[in-house]
C-alpha cells in the first residue's frame, strides 16, 4: 500500500546528462516525502554511550530465516567485505543454517573462496531451481571464511538478456529511470531484480511460515529491497549506508562538507555529477526499508541531511579480536615484526643511516588513495612541521613514515632494489667474516692461548670489510617511492613532498617512503603482510576527512598499535563517546570538524611530536592500554546492535507476531573506560623535570594488572536497550497511530 500509493501521485521530472544522449525520468520528492510520513519509525539511537547486554527474548532464529544481501559477499571492493566477513562467524553462531548471504557470481571468486553444496532447505531449492529453470544461473555453497555461512551467487551476466524488461519494470513500479551507459547501476538492476525475484519464489514456498528478514547493504544491493517492496514481498527489510553515494562524491570535490550539509541542493548536486539516478535507487531503498541503520553517529548525521531519514539504529563495524594466553605476546610480535621493517630501511637508506634504529620510529598511514578524504594533504602538512620541531629542538630521534596507498605503476624502482641488494651482500660477508673469525677464536682458546686480535683478522678479511664499506656508499639521496609512478609529475603525494621539502635528506629527521601498492609477504622490497606491518610500527596516522567508519585505526588498536583518527571519523566518535581520555589509552582524535585545517594540522603535529618525545617503557604501557580498548571493538559485542534491528524490523514488518516493548530508546548509561589512574605516558605530564631520563627508568604508580581488571571491569557495566526515558510520551508508532 506504502509504495502503490506514493507511485499513484509520482510526479515525473526530467534531467539531461552532460552528453545529451540520454533522459530519463527520476523518483520525485513526493515519493520520498510520503515514505517518510507512511513508514513511521522509532527515535534514532543518538547515543552509543554502552553496549548492550540484551535482556530481551532472543528471537526465535529456528522460525526465521535471515538474508544478509550485498555486492561484496564473496568479492572484495571495499570495506564492506570486511563488514561482512569478520560478522559472520557471530552470525553463524546464532542463526545456524538459518542465514545465507546473498551475492553476485564471478567464477574465479567462487572457484577459490566458496564450496559448492546443496542447499539444506528445500524452500530455497526450489525458489532456486525456478529462477535456473527460466534462464538464470544462480549457485550455492559454504563461503570458507570463519563461521563458514551458506551463500547464493546470482550470476550477472548470465541474466543481462533481461536488463531492457528490467529497467521498464523498474519505471514501471518506481519510476526510476537508468542511463544505458552506467554499466554499474545497471549490474544493480540485474542483481537487484534477481534477488527479489528470488524473494517472491521463496515466500510463496514458505507461506509464512518460517517468517524471513532481509538484510541489504549499500545501494548496489539497495534495487533488490525496493523492489520487494513495491511488489508486496512478505519481508522484514533492514537497509545500512556505510557511506551516503553524495556524500562521498562531494568531499572527494573538496567541498566544505559537513559545514554546509544543511545547504547543498542534493537533486542538483547528484545531477550534476551524472549520479541522479543512483541516489534515487538509495534514497528510495533508504525511505523503503522497515529499518535502516548506518554504521557512525557521524554517517546518521549525513544521512539525515543527504537521505532525508534519521537512523534507526547505529550499528558500529566490529572484528574478530583473538586474545593471545600471555598477556604481552602482541609486545613481542611488535618486537619481531620490527625487526623486520628495521631490515628494508636498512637497505633502504644505504649510504645515509647515519641515524641510530634503536631511536627510529615508524609512523604509516594506509587505505584507499582518496588524497583529501584519507588526510594525506594534512598528514603531509603536519610531517613538515615535525620535521622543523624535531631540528629545532636538536632530537636524537628519527621517523620514518610509510604511505602504503596503490597507486598506478609500471615497476619497482632501481634504486630500491638496489638498496636490498647492497643490504644483503653485506650480510653475507659480515656471516663470511664472522664464520672464519669464529673458527680461529675456538682453535685459539682450545690451545689455551688468549688470541691476539691482530691476527684473528688476516689481510683478505680487512680487503673484503673494505670493499663492503665502499659498496654501500652512495651520491643520491635514498628515494621517497619504491616504485616508478606513472604520473610522477601530478602524482598528489609526490607533488606534495617536492612542496615540502622532504626528500630524506641527512639533516632532515623525518624520512618519507611512499609504497605505492598492498603489501604482500612475497614482495622483493619489503617481505611483510599488512597484519605484520602493522604489528612492526609504532604509530599508525589516520586523520581522514571523510571516514564513515575507519578500519585502518580499528585494526591498529586490536593490534596494540596506538594511533591517530579524527572526529570526523565514525571510529574516532565512537572512541569518544566510550574513553574518557582517549590520549592515553593511544587514540589521538584530531578535531577536524570545529578547527580550522591550520589548527587541525598543529594538533596532529602536536600529538606526533609528544609520541616522540615518549620514552621505550612509556610506549610500552601505552601499547598495553591501547589493546586492551580492543573488546569494544570486537563483534561479541558489536553484534548486538544488530540483533535490535532485526528485532525492530519484525516488529515493524509483523507486528501480530513480533512485538517489542521498547521502542524509545533512552540515553544509555553503560560502560565508559576512565582516565587511567597511573602516570600517564603523556611527556606533559610525565617527563621529569631533567631534560634527559632513561628508558629503564620504572613508573612505580603504573600496574598493569590492577589497571587491566579495573577496564574489565568497566567493560561488563550494565546496559540495556529500550527503555523508555521517563516522562516522555511513546513514539506514534507504539500508540498505534
Amino acid at each position: 500500500m506504502v509504495i502503490r500509493s506514493c507511485l499513484d501521485i509520482i510526479t515525473r521530472r526530467k534531467y539531461s546528462w552532460h552528453n545529451k544522449t540520454t533522459l530519463s525520468y527520476m523518483v520525485s520528492n513526493r515519493f520520498v516525502r510520503l515514505c517518510e510520513m507512511r513508514l513511521s519509525r522509532s527515535l534514532s539511537i543518538s547515543s552509543l554511550s554502552g553496549l548492550p547486554l540484551w535482556e530481551e527474548e532472543s528471537l526465535p532464529v529456528q522460525d526465521l530465516l535471515l538474508f544478509e544481501v550485498s555486492w561484496e559477499v564473496t568479492n572484495k571492493v571495499g570495506g564492506i567485505y570486511t563488514v561482512i566477513q569478520t560478522k559472520a562467524k557471530i552470525t553463524v553462531d546464532e542463526w545456524g543454517e538459518n542465514y545465507i548471504m546473498m551475492g553476485p557470481y564471478y567464477e574465479h571468486n567462487f572457484k577459490t573462496q566458496v564450496e559448492k553444496c546443496e542447499p539444506p532447505n528445500q524452500a530455497i531449492k526450489a525458489a532456486m531451481d525456478s529462477l535456473i529453470n527460466n534462464g538464470s544461473q544462480v549457485h550455492f555453497g559454504r563461503w570458507l571464511i570463519e563461521g563458514s555461512p551458506y551463500v547464493i551467487l546470482f550470476d550477472i551476466g548470465a541474466a543481462a538478456w533481461n536488463l531492457d524488461r528490467w529497467k521498464g519494470d523498474l519505471w514501471n513500479e518506481c519510476s526510476i529511470g537508468l542511463p544505458y551507459h552506467d554499466r554499474e547501476a545497471n549490474d544493480s538492476l540485474i542483481f537487484g531484480s534477481l534477488v527479489a525475484w528470488f524473494f517472491k519464489e521463496l515466500t510463496d514456498q514458505l507461506q509464512d511460515k518460517p517468517n524471513v528478514i532481509a538484510h541489504f547493504h549499500e545501494w548496489q544491493a539497495g534495487t533488490g529491497l525496493l523492489l520487494s517492496r513495491s511488489r508486496k514481498i512478505p519481508l522484514a527489510t533492514i537497509f545500512t549506508t556505510h557511506a551516503t553515494l553524495l556524500g562521498r562524491y562531494l568531499c572527494a570535490g573538496n567541498a566544505d562538507f559537513y559545514n554546509n550539509l544543511d545547504k547543498f541542493n542534493i537533486d542538483q548536486e547528484a545531477g550534476e555529477r551524472q549520479i541522479y539516478h543512483r541516489y534515487c535507487l538509495e534514497r528510495a531503498a533508504v525511505h523503503c526499508a522497515h529499518v535502516f541503520t548506518t554504521v557512525s553517529q557521524i554517517t546518521a548525521v549525513e544521512a539525515n541531511h543527504m537521505l532525508h531519514r534519521q537512523a534507526d539504529v547505529v550499528t558500529p563495524n566490529g572484528l574478530n579480536v583473538r586474545k593471545f594466553s600471555a598477556m604481552h605476546e602482541f609486545q613481542n610480535l611488535h618486537s619481531m615484526n620490527k625487526a623486520k621493517i628495521q631490515e628494508f630501511v636498512r637497505g633502504h637508506f644505504y649510504g645515509h643511516l647515519d641515524f641510530n634504529l634503536e631511536k627510529t620510529l615508524f609512523f604509516f598511514i594506509a587505505g584507499r588513495y582518496e588524497f583529501s578524504n584519507k588526510g594525506a594533504d594534512l598528514f603531509l602538512e603536519s610531517l613538515s612541521r615535525l620535521n622543523y620541531l624535531l631540528r629545532v629542538h636538536k632530537s636524537d630521534v628519527t621517523v620514518v613514515v610509510f604511505f602504503i596507498m596503490p597507486a598506478k605503476t609500471n615497476n619497482f624502482n632501481v634504486e630500491s632494489l638496489k638498496g636490498q641488494a647492497v643490504r644483503k651482500q653485506l650480510w653475507d660477508t659480515t656471516q663470511f667474516v664472522k664464520e672464519k673469525f669464529g673458527k680461529r677464536l675456538y682453535e685459539s682458546l682450545l690451545r689455551g692461548e688468549i688470541p691476539d686480535m691482530s691476527k684473528i683478522l688476516d689481510r683478505d678479511d680487512f680487503t673484503i670489510m673494505k670493499r663492503a664499506i665502499y659498496a654501500t656508499q652512495r651520491h643520491s639521496l635514498p628515494p621517497v617511492t619504491t616504485h616508478n609512478m606513472l604520473d610522477d609529475s601530478t602524482d598528489p603525494i609526490l607533488s606534495n613532498i617536492r612542496r615540502i621539502g622532504l626528500f630524506n635528506g641527512r639533516n632532515d629527521r623525518v624520512k618519507i617512503v611512499f609504497h605505492p601498492e598492498f603489501l604482500s609477504s612475497t614482495s622483493p622490497l619489503l617481505p611483510m603482510d599488512y597484519e605484520e606491518f602493522v604489528r612492526g610500527c609504532h604509530l599508525g596516522v589516520f586523520p581522514s576527512y571523510y571516514e564513515p567508519w575507519g578500519y585502518t585505526p580499528g585494526e591498529c588498536t586490536v593490534m596494540g598499535i596506538p594511533s591517530v583518527t579524527t572526529n570526523l571519523s565514525g571510529f574516532g566518535c565512537f572512541m569518544e563517546e566510550h574513553v574518557s581520555d582517549p590520549s592515553e589509552y593511544g587514540i589521538y582524535i584530531v578535531d577536524r570538524r570545529f578547527r580550522s585545517a591550520d589548527e587541525s594540522c598543529n594538533q596532529l603535529t602536536q600529538f606526533m611530536f609528544s609520541f616522540c618525545q615518549q620514552s621505550r617503557r612509556q610506549r610500552i604501557i601505552q601499547r598495553n592500554r591501547t589493546e586492551r580498548l580492543s573488546d569494544l571493538l570486537d563483534w561479541r559485542y558489536l553484534g548486538r546492535f544488530y540483533m535490535y534491528a532485526r528485532h525492530l524490523a519484525l516488529s515493524r514488518s509483523f507486528p501480530s507476531k513480533f512485538k517489542m516493548d521498547h521502542l524509545n530508546i533512552a540515553p544509555t548509561q553503560g560502560f565508559r573506560y576512565p582516565r587511567p589512574s597511573s602516570v600517564p605516558p603523556s611527556p606533559s605530564a610525565s617527563l621529569h623535570s631533567t631534560p634527559h631520563h632513561s628508558d629503564e627508568e620504572d613508573d612505580d604508580t603504573y600496574d598493569e594488572e590492577e589497571e587491566a581488571e579495573r577496564d574489565r571491569q568497566n567493560i561488563k557495566a550494565p546496559f540495556t536497550l529500550g527503555a523508555d526515558p521517563e516522562g516522555e510520551s511513546k513514539h506514534p508508532l507504539e500508540n498505534g497511530k
